[in-house]
């Protein structure tokens, strides 16, 4: 079958505004992360960092008026973006400004192709080029427009820094040393996202830092006198504020300054972001600075604070009695202020919703349209007369029906409302074996038990005993006949957990003489001599620290800290391809629910799509700020779901590569993710302990899920959704009600529309059951297809 369209890798190439590269769609980067897009130069070692040093801009939409990009050093090939009829007033000022650029720019070839191409007499532009030769508003025009195009050149806000002038030469050769005016290009070139050295440049314009502090402290003074409403929203200006006042002090070479400033003011800092202020301890000098990736992308991203409109006006009175201009100066270049109008949040609200490394989530980061329901059923024909029998089934497909649905439940053979178009992303054919494994899978649906508050499922644990190797990663297939193991001693091992033993098929030479048209042929293939519980795959050179079963259960993927994903084979138990494009650990990798398609992701903060039969990546999710520690597919297929150790949970379409959801709310890296069946829902869970639900149509939190004391590392829904699993390294299972965390969503306009949620205080409520293994982590969770809990972990002795 055809995969999706592959991607051009070499973006830097791909710079025309109207054809964009599907590798990184072209949004606008705004400053605050939106979009898969908008910030691809997440990092000095971010997947999207180099991309976007190559592209010599922020990473975003190409800028139309660098169409300049033309002017090539080489000067051979003609600008066609300037028109060819000089007839309109409009078009002739932004020809003659460009021609008076490129003259002013030494780059005389270039202007003689332009010339050329124009058909425009010598005498159109007279002598020097200089303003004062065109006649009057033109002039003006051109200068003004000329003036523009300088200031959209990315990186030039501060041309006499180290780095700043190098991304303009690779494009304009050698235009960085031109006349443009550096006060009126800095107020341009931060409006979008800058690359790095233009935020330096940006930490130059900088006051007398012995005031620093009386800034910081006046403004403090000012939030916590202001009334109440108006308190909680201020405050979250503390934290960016002080971070960036911290950076400027130390770029500027201020150290004591620095210290005093960072020692007085950081326990005022909310809780959740003790890790990054301890990092950002370390950095007591500017040339820590320029390595350090947490702050590098502090400074590259807009800290996004969601405020009222009331709340906002307030601020910005008080800044311009003060005449604090350092403060203004902060808030305007690197932070984004969402305002709303209506009533400003709580404390308990805004509480929710804040605490990841770039702040909030925008609001239009969530209005783009999730097809969220589940593709239509292909028709079976199900054998009524046939008993049952104990047969290998197949993962991940999305459930089937049942006699006695649950609102929350299964698949319909109506199309769903909210579903993709079925042929929306090609995906594979079902075979016959497929469709034996989906009778099978709906024979035993049929014995499903349902689940509820009154019937808690059973538990069944596994114990990794004497597990010295470390065990860093755990699969169960859906049929629950095998289960997978990866550990830190670069082995993956796969046991049989059914009294049938894991076999390999023969040697081509035994194949040869096995009758192919007989019934048993599958039989006779597989090789008795080599029946074992246990079967040991050795290739990867580090901890394997992520597994995933293929649906008809003939391949496991496997990855690991050396930067590769492998694809073995079950048949012959040897490793078929592995799969290079990270650069750095990867931390997860699962299978599509109807196989071919897989999503990894990694320490190189993006999350990559591949196909099984394609040695490259078919999409690079980019905007994360810092690892991509897991990764799943919705129930569709259409979207792949990442979560990070930036805070932050997001939602990446599969088609086209763009982030269609950001979820903000999480105080710790996050390490677990699971849809609800019906596709609706999305649960998280992270280091803080919590699970948090999201209504992934509305972009909205919904639910928060508190009683565990340490990371949540596996989530599971029950197979109709009635129930949702956690296990985590506090060495318990809970199990939560979620039909009821699900109904009477508040979810009008209004909320939509401001982001205001409500979340009520029910975790106690909802709890069904807490299960305590004697000294185990759980570190995997399952629900068999007749609704039994396998929970999976290594014992860990006190």
């Amino acid at each position: 079958m055809a995969a999706l369209a592959e991607e051009q890798t070499e973006v830097a190439v791909k710079l025309e505004s109207e054809g964009p590269p599907t590798l990184l769609p072209p949004q606008a980067g705004d400053g605050a992360g939106e979009g898969s897009g908008g910030t691809p130069n997440n990092g000095p070692n971010g997947g999207g960092g180099n991309v976007a040093a190559a592209a010599g801009g922020d990473g975003g939409t190409p800028k139309p008026v660098v169409a300049v990009s033309a002017a090539a050093p080489a000067g051979a090939a003609p600008v066609p973006a300037a028109p060819a009829e000089a007839g309109a007033p409009h078009d002739r000022q932004t020809l003659l400004a460009v021609l008076q650029f490129l003259r002013q720019s030494n780059l005389r070839e270039a202007e003689e192709a332009l010339r050329r191409e124009a058909r425009l007499l010598e005498e159109a532009v007279a002598g020097s080029g200089a303003p004062g030769e065109l006649d009057g508003a033109g002039a003006e025009a051109a200068s003004a427009l000329l003036s523009r195009v300088t200031a959209s050149v990315p990186g030039s806000a501060a041309p006499d820094t180290p780095g700043a002038g190098a991304s303009v030469t690779s494009v304009f050769s050698g235009s960085a040393s031109g006349p443009a005016a550096p006060g009126k290009v800095a107020s341009v070139a931060v409006e979008d996202q800058p690359d790095v050295s233009a935020v330096l440049s940006a930490y130059n314009q900088q006051g007398d830092p012995t005031m620093y502090e009386e800034y910081y402290s006046g403004l403090k003074h000012f939030i916590e006198c202001s009334l109440d409403c108006h308190r909680a929203e201020l405050s979250q200006l503390f934290y960016p504020l002080f971070v960036h006042m911290y950076l400027e002090l130390v770029y500027n070479q201020h150290e004591s300054e620095a210290k005093s400033f960072f020692e007085k003011f950081h326990g005022d800092q909310e809780c959740y972001y003790q890790d990054d202020l301890r990092v950002l301890s370390s950095l007591t000098k500017k040339e820590h600075m320029k390595g350090n990736e947490t702050m590098l992308d502090f400074r590259t991203s807009k800290f996004v604070l969601r405020i009222s409109r009331d709340s906002y006006q307030l601020l910005k009175r008080h800044l311009q009695e003060k005449q604090n201009n350092q403060i203004w100066n902060i808030v305007q270049e690197h932070l984004y202020i969402d305002i709303f109008d209506g009533m400003p949040r709580s404390k308990q609200q805004i509480d929710a919703m804040v605490g990841s490394l770039a702040g909030e989530a925008k609001r239009e980061a969530n209005k783009s349209k999730v097809f969220f329901g589940l593709l239509k059923e292909p028709e079976i024909e199900v054998p009524l007369d046939d008993e049952d029998e104990e047969g290998e089934n197949e993962e991940g497909k999305p459930k089937k029906k049942k006699p006695k649905k649950d609102s929350i439940g299964s698949k319909s053979k109506k199309q769903d409302p909210n579903a993709p178009p079925q042929n929306r992303i090609p995906l594979p054919e079902l075979k016959d074996s497929d469709k034996l494994d989906k009778i099978m899978n709906m024979k035993e649906t049929t014995k499903r038990v349902r689940l509820g508050p009154d019937c808690l499922p059973s538990i069944c644990f596994y114990t990794f005993l004497n597990a010295y190797q470390g065990l860093t990663a755990v699969d169960v297939t859906d049929d629950s006949s095998l289960i997978a193991g990866g550990f830190a001693d670069s082995t993956v091992r796969v046991w049989s957990v059914t009294p049938k033993k894991l076999r390999s098929v023969k040697q081509a030479s035994d194949l040869s003489l096995i009758d192919k048209e007989s019934d048993d042929v599958l039989e006779r293939i597989m090789d008795e001599k080599t029946a074992s519980e246990l079967k040991i795959l050795y290739g990867h050179s580090g901890p394997v620290y992520g597994a995933s079963f293929s649906p008809d259960r003939n391949y496991l993927l496997s990855s690991s800290e050396d930067g590769t994903v492998r694809l073995w084979s079950l048949q012959t138990f040897t490793c078929l391809v592995g799969y290079k494009g990270h650069n750095y650990p990867v931390w997860d990798t699962q299978f599509s629910p109807y196989g071919y398609y897989f999503v990894s992701g990694g320490h190189d903060r993006v999350a990559r799509l591949w196909a099984t039969d394609h040695y490259q990546p078919l999409r690079i999710f980019a905007g994360h700020l810092a690892d991509v520690n897991c990764t799943r597919f919705h129930p569709n297929s259409n979207y792949v779901a990442t979560g990070s150790a930036d805070r932050t949970v997001r939602l990446w379409d599969v088609l086209n590569g763009n982030c269609v959801r950001i979820f903000t709310g999480h105080k710790g890296p996050i390490h677990s993710l699971t849809f609800s069946p019906n596709g609706r829902f999305l649960a998280t869970g992270a280091t803080d302990g919590r699970v948090l639900l999201w209504d992934i149509g509305h972009g909205l939190m919904v639910g928060e899920l508190k009683g565990h004391t340490d990371t949540v590392c596996s989530l599971r829904f029950s197979r109709d959704g009635e129930i949702l699993a956690s296990g985590s390294m506090d060495n318990t299972v809970r199990l939560w009600d979620a039909i009821k965390a699900f109904e009477d969503l508040e979810t009008d306009d209004f909320t939509t529309a401001t982001g205001h949620i409500n979340l009520p205080e029910n975790s106690q409520e909802l709890l069904l059951g807490t299960y305590m293994t004697k000294s185990t982590p759980v570190v995997h969770l399952h629900f068999t297809r007749r609704n039994l809990v396998l929970a999976a972990g290594a014992y860990s002795p006190q």
